[in-house]
Formats: C-alpha cells, sequence, structure tokens
C-alpha cells in the first residue's frame, strides 16, 4: 500500500488531476434515480465551486430545477496500459443553482469558461442557455491504490486518508 500524503501533495495531486480533464459527469435525480450526463465545466478557486453552462431543453438541467441535488463525477482517460481500477478520479457531492447575470463573479466566471471552451461562445446568447454554479460540500479524491482522501467545504484544502472500514465482528488488530 502506498504510502499517506499530506494535504499538500493531495491538492498538487487534485490541480494537475483536473487541469487536464476538461468534461466530467453531471449525476443528477431523474425519479429518484441516479442519471448521468456528460459535461464540461470550470471549477472556482477550489474543488468547492464548479460551473455548467446548460441548456434548461436538456434533462439534467430539468431534474436539476426540480432537485438540485448532485454529484460531479471527474476521472483521467483509462488507456490500454493502465488498471482501471487504479485510474485517479475525484466524486464531488453538492447542489446547483443558476448564476444570475447579475450576481458579482458572474462575467468573471463567464471569461473563465469561454477561456477554456471558446467553441461555447454562440451559446452563451442562446435564451435556453443559463450558468450554473455547483456549490460543492463533500469531496471523495482517489489518487491510486490505497491513496484515496476526503474533504469538506469546511476545509477544502485539508485531505484527509481514508482507511478502508473495520468489519463489525472484526476486532482491532486481527485479520478477517
Amino acid at each position: 500500500m502506498a504510502e499517506r500524503m499530506s494535504s499538500d501533495e493531495v491538492q498538487a495531486a487534485w490541480a494537475a488531476l483536473v487541469q487536464d480533464l476538461r468534461t466530467g459527469v453531471l449525476l443528477t435525480l431523474r425519479n429518484g434515480r441516479p442519471f448521468g450526463s456528460h459535461v464540461p465545466y470550470v471549477f472556482g478557486e477550489d474543488w468547492t465551486r464548479a460551473y455548467l453552462h446548460l441548456s434548461r431543453l436538456a434533462l439534467h438541467t430539468q431534474h436539476l430545477l426540480a432537485d438540485p441535488r448532485l454529484s460531479l463525477f471527474l476521472s483521467e482517460p483509462d488507456r490500454p496500459e493502465k488498471n482501471p481500477l487504479a485510474l485517479k478520479r475525484m466524486n464531488l457531492q453538492g447542489a446547483a443553482a443558476v448564476l444570475p447575470p447579475e450576481a458579482p463573479h458572474y462575467a468573471t466566471v463567464k471569461a473563465r469558461y469561454l477561456a477554456r471552451f471558446p467553441q461555447s461562445a454562440t451559446m452563451f446568447s442562446f435564451g435556453d442557455f443559463n450558468l450554473w454554479e455547483l456549490t460543492l460540500t463533500d469531496a471523495h479524491l482517489v489518487l491510486g491504490f490505497g491513496q484515496a482522501y476526503l474533504s469538506t467545504a469546511a476545509a477544502p484544502r485539508e485531505w484527509t486518508h481514508q482507511k478502508p472500514e473495520q468489519k463489525p465482528d472484526q476486532q482491532p488488530g486481527t485479520t478477517p
């Protein structure tokens, strides 16, 4: 098992992972069940804020309007030489709301989004598209085998190494 990383090392690994990833899977609730959609995103200052540009016509947007709870899942690409179970990945949970154009940070978010996705410029003129702000509260980051970390929005740069859960009938210090 790999050695536990410091919060600074985990934060640097998170930054490296999301620098190259431009899309993720947005999980919304449809009739009480998870529904996944492929979406481009940009982050705010840290993982606690992410921004999407969504059409009201899309099913995932309709789901968010009915129930704003969501998960955003990011993963490095799989390749034949990689072990798919050891891919770096992140699962974020939170809620979404439309970011109104009059919000103080709307122009900054729009500029960052267009810098990353210039092909989206035309869609900003479409009446059915809005920027959405994801307020993310919990993070689960996997950097490989034995390298799973948890964080919360209360301290987003502090990462806790996730240890395997002990089975209820197992005594501490014994093997199953």
